[in-house]
């Protein structure tokens, strides 16, 4: 069985079509299609449940999901066993919009000069995106939002950072103002359906506030950016490279019980260890 075979099918599943897998790696569709179908041949099913435009998994591939993932898993590490370095090979880090301006940077760094043969392979996306790519074994890690939720056995956090909650204002506000502030402008909200967004929506019922809200985003940027032009005020955590050019970051009350806490996840028997506990170890040192 070929293991490029196995690579497209997980990409044809992974993106949701074949012309989208194909994209992904540079092939043409027809040869993503050619590959799938001799592993149908090899395996005596139907692995893909084919339509105009999409390429859903059927049950068959579903089962043999898992498996497949490992196996490529297991085939990447073969060139770093050849080469004989632990702290070498590409490692995929997936890590939120505030940790890849805010961390990863001087992360990269610090691995430059302790493990220049390791390579990071960086995705970006919102916690719960790159809790499930963890979850699957697209990821050897992630540095994300504490998961409101008790991890399972297969995973460990490593704490990295709390960031208790501000306000964002073009004006300063005192602490004991706060309140007031919120409820008399309009305001830019910490989309609450986001795991760091709920802290901040948790804050506000606790005090009984109910701002007008102008809009719900989960990009702490673009947050920041809307409340320098004016739009309005916000709740956000202080995270690594806020910058204050434009706006005023002011301290809240009582937010103790409210801080993002920022983890890196990872597999509980990660396949590369020590690669993971120098990626570890230099985001501890940003942080």
């Amino acid at each position: 069985m070929d293991l490029r075979f196995l690579h497209s099918l997980v990409a044809v599943v992974e993106t949701g079509s074949i012309a989208a897998a194909a994209r992904r790696e540079k092939l043409t569709a027809a040869a993503v299609s050619q590959r799938v179908q001799a592993l149908e041949r090899d395996l005596g099913c139907t692995l893909l449940a084919r339509s105009a435009h999409a390429a859903r998994p059927t049950e068959a591939c579903l089962a043999l999901l898992p498996r497949a993932r490992r196996i490529l898993s297991e085939a990447a590490l073969l060139k770093d066993d050849i080469a004989g370095g632990a702290l070498s090979g590409e490692l995929a880090v997936g890590a939120i919009s505030t940790m890849l301006t805010g961390l990863m940077p001087g992360a990269l760094d610090i691995l430059t000069h302790a493990a220049p043969g390791l390579r990071l392979h960086l995705v970006p996306g919102s916690s719960l995106h790159l809790y499930d790519m963890l979850s699957r074994g697209a990821l050897d890690a992630a540095v994300l939002v504490a998961p409101p939720f008790a991890l399972p056995k297969g995973l460990v956090a490593h704490l990295l950072r709390t960031e208790p909650l501000v306000l964002l204002s073009r004006e300063w506000v005192a602490p004991d103002e706060v309140d007031a502030a919120i409820g008399a402008a309009p305001f830019i909200r910490y989309d609450p359906g986001s795991w760091g967004g709920r802290l901040a929506a948790d804050y506000l019922t606790a005090r009984g506030l109910f701002p007008q809200v102008r809009c719900d985003l989960d990009a702490l940027e673009t947050i920041a950016l809307l409340v320098a032009r004016g739009m309005g005020h916000a709740l956000a955590p202080l995270w690594p490279g806020l910058v204050a050019e434009g706006l005023s970051i002011c301290p809240v009350p009582d937010a103790a019980p409210y801080v993002r806490r920022i983890v890196c996840l990872h597999p509980a028997l990660p396949a590369r260890a020590q690669a993971l506990r120098a990626l570890i170890d230099a985001l501890a040192r940003v942080a």
